[in-house]
């Protein structure tokens, strides 16, 4: 007589399996719509900020393509019920002010403020404080506006070896002769100090009067570039050539970001 099992019961392990699955799923579709929320949100804070700081831009009278505005951090919407954000940075192209009756440019102004608070009443109504604990800025000023603030035909300044290096056209004793030298670069009262010292020329006389007159050139192209008033309080700390121009280093503690209204 042959055995007899018992028959499976397998239905309710299949059953278990599918729900399983479709709860797998459903929360596979929530988490997606929360990033998809988050990113929006990240989004509309991102077009606040840059119009306010927009404001605080033509506050300082200056001249600026509209700012490029990046909320680090992830996820943004924890960051916004808490009112406080890791990072946020900002992009400032073509930045132009007038200083003593002249244009100083900027191609770029790079703005990085850290610890930042901002109710979502702020972000919600654009009205209110956006305060930064600590601001670093890096622009760069091109060595066409330096040249200008110069006002001597002919000089070319461009970055050699890690230094400020020029060349322009000098008469000497009758003859013409090209010019060549670097410059000390230093920070004094929001200024970049431009000194040109030990200028040589190739075929130069071997003659006191020719290096006498080299070296009065020397200190006439030697200048104080002065800067606009940076936005967010920023101070000028440090300057640095790069090929693309001087590249000032600002900072600031404890700034708003934008115009209290």
């Amino acid at each position: 007589m042959a055995d007899s099992y018992p028959t499976r019961e397998v239905r309710p392990r299949r059953r278990g399996r599918r729900l399983l699955i479709v709860a797998v799923i459903l929360l596979l579709v929530l988490a997606g719509l929360l990033v998809v929320a988050d990113r929006a949100a990240v989004g509309f804070a991102e077009r606040t900020i840059a119009q306010q700081v927009s404001t605080e831009v033509s506050r300082q009278n200056l001249q600026a393509s509209q700012p490029e505005v990046s909320v680090g951090g992830f996820p943004f919407l924890t960051q916004v019920a808490a009112g406080r954000y890791e990072s946020i940075s900002i992009l400032l192209r073509d930045v132009e002010g007038s200083v003593q009756g002249r244009s100083v440019s900027m191609p770029e102004l790079d703005v990085n403020a850290r610890d930042v608070t901002a109710s979502i009443e702020t972000l919600r109504s654009g009205q209110g404080d956006v305060r930064a604990r600590t601001v670093e800025g890096t622009g760069t000023i091109s060595y066409a506006s330096v040249a200008a603030l110069i006002q001597r035909p002919g000089v070319t300044l461009a970055e050699e070896g890690g230094q400020l290096a020029v060349s322009a056209p000098l008469e000497v004793l009758g003859q013409q002769f090209t010019v060549h030298g670097t410059a000390d670069l230093a920070i004094n009262e929001g200024q970049v100090q431009v000194r040109f010292e030990n200028l040589t020329a190739e075929g130069l006389p071997d003659v006191p009067a020719a290096q006498a007159l080299v070296n009065a050139y020397a200190r006439q192209i030697s200048i104080d570039v002065p800067l606009p008033a940076l936005p967010f309080e920023l101070a000028v700390q440090e300057v640095r050539p790069l090929p693309e121009g001087l590249a000032v280093t600002a900072t600031a503690q404890d700034v708003p970001l934008n115009s209290t209204v």
